[in-house]
């Protein structure tokens, strides 16, 4: 799995005109499943995303996790495009994602993950034209890989 990870002040997600979901102060998690990943990829970035130190402490070092502010959420986003492959030609490739029945399975997976280590989530909807709209804190942007990042079992 593949996260582009933002802090933002505030977030929120349309479909069609429809507010989906919405957040304040938090991250946006744009999430990417390819083929190979399993319920061990999804915990394990629910967990990393939701330990990460990258809000502001009261020296203004970033040294507090999503638990450790205020009203603090998650906005999780599914987006394939995260394994768009630009090596060759103009066109991305898209072999590496994971068929949709997977990757949606995966992308709930995720949520109730984060949902059960304490995370107020909203989410967006999955495999549809999405406008997202957040304003980025810092900006702090962090891209994380769930088989580069998980340890070997």
């Amino acid at each position: 799995m593949r996260a582009v990870v933002q802090r933002v002040q505030r977030a929120k997600v349309t479909v069609e005109g429809e507010l989906v979901g919405q957040i304040g102060p938090g991250m946006v998690v744009l999430l990417g499943v390819g083929g190979g990943d399993d319920a061990r990829d999804a915990a394990f970035l629910a967990e990393k995303i939701f330990q990460l130190r990258i809000f502001d402490d009261e020296n203004g070092k970033m040294n507090r996790s999503l638990s450790g502010i205020e009203h603090g959420a998650m906005l999780v986003v599914s987006q394939f495009t995260l394994y768009g492959d630009c090596r060759k030609g103009r066109r991305p490739s898209y072999s590496e994602a994971a068929p949709p029945a997977v990757a949606e399975q995966l992308y709930e997976q995720f949520v109730r993950n984060a949902e059960a280590l304490g995370a107020k989530v909203a989410t967006g909807r999955f495999r549809a034209a999405m406008q997202v709209e957040l304003v980025n804190d810092g900006p702090v942007t962090l891209l994380l890989d769930s088989r580069g990042d998980r340890p070997s079992p």
